[in-house]
């Protein structure tokens, strides 16, 4: 694993790399962030040199009820660097989802990070991302603020056609 790290920090050290353009173009991927931990279909396009939006969606239906998330995504790019992108981010989400007598019930996430993502020479058409910040949740019937940390595979990856 140490070898992987080490590898990965070196190719990111490469003078032959550039940023690649992603303006304009649909990323299309998955995202694990939802309070409700369901996996959620994402999207994100970048509007500006300095902008993006995206939107998620998870469903889950079964013979008790239906659950489904259902959000909007903006994004400020603050700094570029080759291969690296780091932005703001402020996601809205409304939840539906089954308590535990398999009752339907509705919340709210609302999300406030800083991340970044970033791709591999080579493979500049797929995005990884990672987040962190903090996050106000109204689920299971209580509401509370927390921190929040998304590694690469919960917070999102995209492929951009």
């Amino acid at each position: 694993m140490i070898k992987i790290l080490i590898s990965l920090f070196a190719l990111s050290l490469s003078t032959i790399c550039y940023a690649s353009s992603m303006l304009g173009r649909l990323g299309i991927g998955m995202t694990n962030h939802l309070v409700t931990e369901q996996s959620a279909l994402s999207l994100k396009i970048q509007r500006n040199r300095s902008t993006a939006l995206g939107g998620h969606f998870a469903l889950d239906s079964n013979d008790d009820g239906v659950e489904y998330a259902l959000g909007l995504k903006g994004y400020k790019l603050i700094y570029e660097e080759p291969q690296l992108n780091f932005y703001s981010a402020l996601s809205v989400t409304y939840l539906s989802y089954l308590n535990d007598e398999d009752e339907s019930k509705t919340g709210y996430q609302v999300d406030g990070t800083f991340g970044a993502e970033f791709s591999f020479q080579g493979l500049e058409s797929i995005g990884f991302s990672f987040e962190f910040g903090a996050g106000l949740y109204n689920y299971d019937e209580n509401t509370h603020i927390q921190t929040v940390g998304h590694n690469m595979i919960a917070s999102a990856v995209h492929f951009y056609l």
